[in-house]
């Protein structure tokens, strides 16, 4: 959980650790490995996966257009980043839509 939180706070410095570990909860043993533990913006089927999955399900988020905007600035904002923790990518990406209030 420390170096989700420590990731996540490299971009939001004032993450809140109860949302974050509310992903954590979410993502559970896809964590365990680091390729499933990592969102590549370069696979479309990824983000697919990240938009009907995460997006929908868990966000409640339908609109199918302004989801995959989202999801391309949260790639945007992460492009240094050669690996983009899952984690991450989900905490901006609900803040990106303004749903980070779902989170917990």
């Amino acid at each position: 959980m420390a170096d989700h939180a420590t990731h996540v706070k490299k971009y939001v410095a004032d993450a809140d650790d109860k949302k974050i570990a509310s992903i954590v909860k979410y993502c559970g043993i896809a964590l365990q490995k680091r390729d499933s533990s990592l969102v590549s913006c370069s696979d479309k089927n990824e983000l697919a996966t990240v938009r009907d999955g995460f997006a929908k399900k868990k966000l409640g988020l339908e609109d199918g257009k302004a989801v995959d905007a989202a999801l391309k600035k949260v790639c945007e904002k992460m492009k240094a980043d050669h690996d983009k923790p899952r984690v991450t990518f989900y905490y901006l990406l609900a803040m990106e839509t303004g749903t980070l209030d779902k989170l917990g």
